[in-house]
This record gives structure tokens, sequence and C-alpha cells, in this order.
């Protein structure tokens, strides 16, 4: 499998050789579903909490007589039906939101994923991303540049569509690069099923580097 490599300036700098078993997999619809939801799953903080009727305070009385007073009967301010009584069945901090995902599961999800953006043409490749300094402007043509090359259509939004996979660590790059609001940045070594799947694109830089850690994965 052949794929095109792009520079700064949207021209084709070269091609680059992806590895069928990271860009080549079957779509595996549940396979994803099961990662990427006990991803979710484990970002839960799981710190919500309620008080029953045993934890909160007051009620200790019966608040009036049982009979002749015409109102209904109770025993206690702490029931449920009373204003700033306990919760009935409400969340407990003490629940576990966490699911065990194993390494070869999410590698084999992320190459599907992987493998159906391309095949959808949504992954941009591009050699290098080279900063001297901080200058949002230039990154901001660099990214006009790159949208004209890989077609990248409908970027005028709010909500971020691209995903900008950095292959190392570079100042200059991420603060140039993170004032521009149609995209997030990522590190290769971070990327996940998950994140590809919240954008619509996915331009992935040093991509002959890039591309072999991602095989290293499998």
């Amino acid at each position: 499998m052949e794929a095109k490599i792009h520079n700064q300036k949207g021209k084709e700098s070269g091609t680059i050789t992806l590895s069928p078993k990271v860009f080549g997999a079957k779509w595996r619809s549940d396979l994803v579903h099961q990662v990427v939801e006990g991803m979710r799953s484990n970002k839960r903080a799981g710190t919500a909490d309620t008080k029953g009727r045993g934890e909160v305070r007051g009620g200790g009385r019966k608040p009036w007589k049982q009979k002749g007073t015409g109102r209904a009967r109770h025993g206690s301010s702490r029931s449920p039906i009373w204003v700033g009584g306990g919760v009935t069945h409400g969340p407990l901090a003490e629940k576990n939101y966490k699911r065990k995902i194993s390494k070869k599961m999410r590698a084999q999800a992320l190459f599907s994923v992987l493998s159906r953006k391309l095949k959808d043409n949504e992954i941009l490749f591009i050699d290098s991303l080279e900063m001297s300094r901080i200058n949002t402007k230039f990154a901001v043509e660099v990214m006009k540049n790159l949208a004209r090359a890989g077609n990248l259509k409908n970027l005028e939004t709010r909500k971020p569509k691209i995903l900008l996979a950095l292959y190392e660590r570079n100042k200059n790059t991420e603060k140039s690069f993170r004032n521009i609001p149609i995209l997030d940045i990522i590190f290769i070594k971070n990327i996940n099923p998950l994140d590809v799947l919240n954008y619509k694109y996915l331009i992935i830089e040093n991509s002959t580097e890039s591309a072999k850690f991602l095989e290293s994965r499998g």
C-alpha cells in the first residue's frame, strides 16, 4: 500500500509505503465499539454521590403525631418524599466504572479505525512541520495549504474537525498550531481509536517514522 506525502506548502514530496496490518485492516465495528465504550467508561471520575435516608441530617423525631392533625402520616423528615430527605437509588461514589482493555484489543481497534479513515480519504500524510519560531499566522497558512492538498471540506466550524498527530514534541510547532480552532494536537505515541473517531480528518506528521511506530504497536 502506498500513499502520497505532502510538505508544508501542500505539494507532493514523495510517497510512503503503508503496512496492510495498520492501514489495510478489516473494519470491525464490534471491536471498535467495545474498545471505545471501555475508554469512555475509564474516563469517568465516578465521584457523583448522594445520601440515602440513613445519611442525611435531622429527622430523628416524628414530625407530628400520628393522628388528629388532619395531615398525612409521616415518621421522619428523612423520607425521600420530603424536601431535603434522602435520595432513593441515587449514584454512589463507590461504584467502579473501570474496564480492562488489553493492548492487543486497543491496537486492533486503532488499526481498524485508521484503515477506515484512509479508505474514506480522511488521512493526510505530511513530511514535517518545521517552525523556526512561534507564529500562528504562518501555521494558519500551512493549514490552508494542507486543506487544499488533502481536499479537506467543511472546516468552517467552531468544533475542531482535524486531529494533528505530531511525532515528537516541538515547542514552536505546538504553540503555533494550538491556537487554530479547527484542530487539536496529539502525539502519535498517544493516539487511540477514541480520539481518531472524534475528528473528521487526521493529519500525520513525520509520516515515515510515525508509520513505523504504529506498526510496532501491533
